[in-house]
C-alpha cells in the first residue's frame, strides 16, 4: 500500500514548467488537494509580506497522466482481481503518473466483459482515470502481441456488452478502420462519449485518413508507428495518414517513448510534425519496474530480455518504463523542449482522453504535482494534494 503525508495547506516553489503556467521561479498555492493559485514568486510574496518564502524545491511538473497503460510491478489491468489493478495504478503514481487510464487487451470476450467490469469500481473512486478497451476489433495482419485467436469484427453486441460493464468509465477503445462494422461501432462509441482511437490497423493512408477527423470518428492514434505497417515513401499507410492529421491539428497521435518502439529519430520526427498534438505513453505492462523474466500480457506469456518485453514470435509485447523515463527520453534523446515535452506528457494525453482537472497546474484543477531535478529525477509526487512516498 502507498504511504501517504496528508496537508489541507500547502506552497511549493520552484521552476513552474506546465501547458498553462511557466515561471523560473514560482509558487504552487494548494489549498483542500486542489491547486488554489499558480504565480511567480515576486507576486506570491507581494502578497504575502509577513510570511516566510518557502524554499526552492526544483522543478514543478503537473502530475503525468498515461492514457495507455497495461500494468507494472508484477500487476495487471487486465485481471478481475481489483486488489492487483489498484497495486498496478499504485506502482504508477509513486513513478509520477497521477492519472491512469487501465488499458484490457484482446481476449476471449468474457474475459474482457469481466475485466472492464472489475476496473470500474476503480475507476469510480478515482484510483484510476478510467478504462481503455485495446481490441478486440483489430487486423489480425497487424495484431503484434494480441492474441490472434480472439480477434473479430467490429460488433455491435459486444460494444455493448463492454460498454454496460464500464458503467460510464471505458474513456477509449482502440479500432482498425477498415474491418466490417467499424463504422456503426465508431459510431456507437462516439455516441457514448468513448474516444475512438485508431489502430493495430493493415490499412492504406486514403481508408486510415478517412476515417480520422474530420471526415471520420477517430480522435486519437493507438502507439503511432507500431501495430500498423511500415511508414514508406511510396506506400506511407497509416503512419503518414496519422501524422498529417495530427499536423492539421485534428487528432492526437500516441508515442511510447520507452526508446525501444521507435527510434528517437522518429521521435524526432513526430515532434517536428505535430507539436502539441503527440501524447507520450508507456505501454507499460506487468513487467514494468520488474527485473527480466516470464509475464503476462492478456493470454499471451511475454518473455522479458535486457528490459524489452516479447512474445514467442519476437513480436515487442508492451513497455517496461514508467512515463517520467518517457518524457525524459524526449528531452535527451529526441531534442524537445522540456515544456513541450512536459504538455505531451500531461495537458496533451488528458484532454484527448477527455479527463477533466488534471494535466495543468491551474486554480481548481486537482494538486497533482511532481518535483524533479534539473536531470528529471523524481524527488517528490502529489496526488490530490498528498505527498506519495
Amino acid at each position: 500500500m502507498t504511504r501517504v503525508e496528508t496537508s489541507t495547506s500547502l506552497e511549493l516553489r520552484g521552476r513552474i514548467v506546465s501547458a498553462t503556467s511557466e515561471f523560473d521561479d514560482g509558487v504552487v498555492s494548494i489549498r483542500a488537494g486542489r491547486i488554489d493559485r499558480v504565480r511567480s514568486l515576486a507576486d506570491w510574496v507581494a502578497a504575502h509580506p509577513d510570511s516566510i518564502v518557502p524554499p526552492f524545491s526544483g522543478t514543478v511538473l503537473p502530475g503525468l497522466v498515461d492514457i495507455h497503460n497495461h500494468g507494472g510491478f508484477g500487476h495487471r489491468f487486465d485481471t478481475v482481481d481489483g486488489a492487483e489493478a489498484r497495486a498496478a495504478a499504485e506502482f504508477h503514481h509513486t513513478h509520477g503518473s497521477t492519472t491512469v487510464l487501465a488499458s484490457v487487451v484482446t481476449g476471449a470476450a468474457p474475459d474482457m466483459i469481466a475485466q472492464v467490469a472489475a476496473l470500474r469500481s476503480l475507476a469510480a473512486e478515482g484510483t484510476i482515470g478510467g478504462i481503455h478497451a485495446e481490441g478486440p476489433f483489430l487486423a489480425a495482419a497487424r495484431c503484434g502481441a494480441q492474441d490472434p485467436r480472439y480477434l473479430r469484427d467490429p460488433d455491435l453486441e459486444l460494444t455493448e456488452q463492454l460498454l454496460a460493464a464500464a458503467d460510464g468509465h471505458l474513456r477509449v477503445m482502440t479500432l482498425a478502420p477498415e474491418l466490417p462494422g467499424f463504422d456503426k461501432v465508431a459510431q456507437r462509441l462516439s455516441d457514448a462519449d468513448v474516444v475512438v482511437s485508431l489502430g493495430h490497423s493493415d490499412t492504406d493512408f486514403t481508408r486510415f485518413r478517412q476515417a480520422l477527423r474530420p471526415s471520420g470518428f477517430g480522435s486519437l492514434v493507438t502507439h503511432l508507428a507500431n501495430g500498423m505497417p511500415p511508414l514508406h515513401h511510396r506506400t506511407p499507410g497509416p503512419a503518414a495518414a496519422a501524422l498529417v492529421a495530427a499536423a492539421q491539428r485534428q487528432v492526437v497521435v500516441e508515442l511510447i517513448g520507452d526508446g525501444v518502439h521507435v527510434d528517437s529519430g522518429f521521435g524526432a520526427l513526430v515532434f517536428a510534425t505535430a507539436p502539441e498534438r503527440v501524447a507520450l505513453i508507456t505501454d507499460a505492462m506487468q513487467a514494468a519496474g520488474m527485473p527480466d523474466g516470464e509475464y503476462q500480457l492478456g493470454p499471451q506469456v511475454v518473455h522479458v530480455a535486457d528490459g524489452v518485453a516479447r512474445i514467442a514470435d519476437g513480436s515487442i509485447a508492451g513497455g517496461t518504463a514508467h512515463l517520467l523515463r518517457c518524457l525524459a527520453w524526449a528531452v535527451r534523446e529526441c531534442g524537445v523542449p522540456l515544456r513541450e515535452a512536459v504538455i505531451a506528457a500531461t495537458s496533451v494525453p488528458a484532454a484527448a482522453a477527455g479527463l477533466a482537472d488534471v494535466g495543468d497546474l491551474r486554480t481548481d484543477h486537482f494538486a497533482d504535482l511532481l518535483i524533479v531535478d534539473d536531470n528529471l529525477q523524481l524527488r517528490r509526487v502529489l496526488r490530490r494534494g498528498q505527498l506519495l512516498t
